[in-house]
């Protein structure tokens, strides 16, 4: 009998951080969704006009900008700014969400092995931690994201929804095509979301050493996450605007054969900076908008999260 009445005691602890583990992974999850869906539609009009010029032979200048942007509206209405937007919240929800919780587990799992015990994470393992949770999340949602480059460049009138694109690209195209230009987004996304990760967890990191504060207000992380967000995408463009013609050459074109091959193409046709850096100067825009929001509802997420359940807890 005193066997039986102390194994529950003895088991308790584990139990316990068992719970707390999921609940962790959960919260994560529940956090990179809200976070990316808030992100990507709060720059969503600004995101399908520069895939636009990402895509086409037009020069682009900030007057252009405007000018596609109010033709657009002219033409097809308000809300056609924000054209490929369900395809990019099918997309950046499970995109968000593996992103984050990933990086909160490979953070978790590389403190493990360097003894760090809570505290931040080493320079290198820090950058690690980001690449590889980029490297997860697009590797899982690749082919949404093709569909939504699709959906962003095309008329209205070519493809219905989302599963039609996906349909018509495999039957037309091929089922192999929903991959293209994956190496080169690979290829981007390991110094876009390592320097991400590694430029916010390191403004946070100084910020409490400086302040003494263990958490940021919420316009000091989204000043983080702004910062995040430029030098990510600054690191990352070239390979973006490859793989956004990759994405959207259709089966006709055979002129974006790889990386190489479409970026010689790309710097003929509009010159170094012109061709391979067109867009950046929005993306500075967008970009630190973006990943700024994205960071910051994250965290405060989390926050609400943990709160509620600390409460919740203590009720019972």
């Amino acid at each position: 009998m005193e066997n039986v009445a102390k194994k529950p005691l003895e088991t308790a602890p584990s139990q316990v951080k068992e719970v707390r583990g999921k609940q962790h992974i959960i919260n994560s999850l529940v956090s990179g969704a809200i976070a990316g869906a808030v992100a990507k539609t709060t720059v969503a009009p600004l995101d399908r006009t520069k895939i636009i010029f990402q895509v086409s032979s037009n020069k682009f200048s900030a007057k252009e900008v405007c000018k596609l942007i109010y033709r657009t509206y002219r033409k097809d209405g308000f809300f056609s700014l924000w054209r490929g937007n369900s395809a990019t919240m099918v997309r950046v929800i499970p995109y968000a969400a593996i992103q984050f919780c990933s990086h909160e587990q490979y953070k978790h799992a590389l403190g493990a092995y360097y003894g760090t015990h809570g505290r931040p994470l080493p320079p290198l393992p820090r950058l690690l931690a980001g690449a590889m949770a980029g490297i997860t999340a697009t590797t899982l949602t690749y082919p949404l994201d093709l569909v939504r480059a699709r959906m962003a460049i095309t008329p209205k009138e070519m493809y219905c929804n989302i599963l039609h694109v996906f349909v018509r690209i495999s039957r037309e195209e091929g089922v192999k095509t929903l991959y293209s230009g994956f190496t080169p987004t690979i290829l981007g996304v390991i110094p876009y979301s390592g320097l991400s990760f590694f430029t916010y967890e390191t403004c946070k990191k100084l910020h409490a050493e400086y302040t003494e504060r263990l958490h940021p207000y919420p316009h000091e992380r989204l000043v983080f996450g702004a910062c995040a967000g430029l030098i990510g995408q600054s690191a990352s463009y070239p390979l973006d605007v490859v793989r956004r013609r990759m994405q959207t050459a259709g089966v006709k074109s055979h002129m974006y054969g790889g990386i190489v091959e479409t970026m010689k193409h790309i710097v003929k046709e509009g010159g170094l900076i012109g061709g391979l850096y067109k867009g950046l100067s929005m993306n500075w825009i967008k970009g630190p908008i973006a990943v700024g929001t994205s960071f910051t509802t994250f965290d405060q997420m989390q926050i609400l999260l943990h709160k509620y359940q600390d409460h919740h807890t203590l009720q019972r």
